[in-house]
């Protein structure tokens, strides 16, 4: 049988079947997790709403998905424990119905899509969000606040916290409102996975998200630091070397390259460590 991830790393964006993939992500955490039962889960959901009959419009259809997810079921934003991993595992969200704003968006995406509602995802500073296209313009909302809509003040003031801009004009913020690719989603799972096992010191889950990210795109510089970096913490000396050598060569003017190149002298000829 080949590799899922192989698979998602060749496939065309359309082609990747978002919560499938999402629940593939969590497989590493929860190797023994049974996507067909959670697949099936969601199908039921959308059953029900199904039944409901249709609304008079996507707008109105998108309230129901919202109402019936949101108020229903009781999904919601952890703010208690925001940077808990499992709030970035789609198996640990369906069942304590509780996540951060991109897993909830992808929940929420897809309830949508497979009820004929073209929801989409957005890949904006800080928080995920998601945007409904209309005749009028499009509707901009936060999974994480059940689904609340956004204006463009707010837009921009959540948008100013996490850039280095003062003023951010029209032009700008349509850049950011654009859809995200099922890929660059995935990616960010990945990334705020890897973000709290590094700031946890857990460097062995940290790793093996750099690889997965990897998976999915090879020409992430980045990811190749972070895992050399990863590896190093574990003692594999000879593969963070490559990685690091790889982050250089795809990165010959990075900022940190001195740094990087330095820590590579110093490693020399160290030999990995036994396990």
């Amino acid at each position: 049988m080949q590799n899922p991830w192989h698979v998602l790393r060749n496939a065309n964006d359309p082609d990747i079947p978002l919560f499938s993939s999402a629940l593939l992500i969590a497989k590493d955490e929860y190797p023994d997790l049974d996507d067909r039962a959670y697949e099936a889960r969601l199908k039921r959901y959308v059953r029900a709403l199904a039944r409901r009959g249709d609304a008079a419009d996507v707008a109105a259809q998108l309230h129901h998905i919202n109402r019936f997810l949101f108020e229903e079921l009781g999904f919601c934003g952890d703010d208690h424990d925001y940077y808990d991993p499992r709030n970035s595992y789609l198996n640990e969200v369906l069942d304590r119905r509780r996540g951060n704003p991109i897993s909830l968006a992808v929940i929420q995406i897809e309830l949508a899509q497979r009820l004929g509602v073209p929801l989409e995802g957005i890949s904006f500073p800080g928080h995920f969000l998601v945007r409904l296209p209309l005749d009028e313009g499009i509707v901009v909302l936060d999974p994480f606040q059940k689904g609340r809509s956004l204006d463009a003040t707010e837009l921009r003031q959540r948008a100013r916290r996490h850039l280095d801009a003062h003023d951010i004009d029209d032009a700008r913020l349509a850049r950011m409102l654009e859809p995200a690719s099922r890929r660059t989603i995935l990616t960010r799972m990945l990334r705020n996975l890897k973000g709290v096992y590094a700031e946890r010191a857990q460097w062995d889950k940290a790793l093996r998200c750099s690889d997965r990210l990897l998976t999915l795109d090879p020409q992430q510089p980045v990811e190749y630091r972070d895992r050399g970096l990863a590896y190093l913490r574990l003692g594999h000396v000879r593969a963070g070397r490559a990685d690091l050598a790889r982050y250089l060569a795809l990165m010959p003017q990075a900022e940190d390259g001195d740094a990087i190149a330095l820590q590579l002298a110093e490693l020399g000829s160290a030999p990995d460590r036994l396990h």
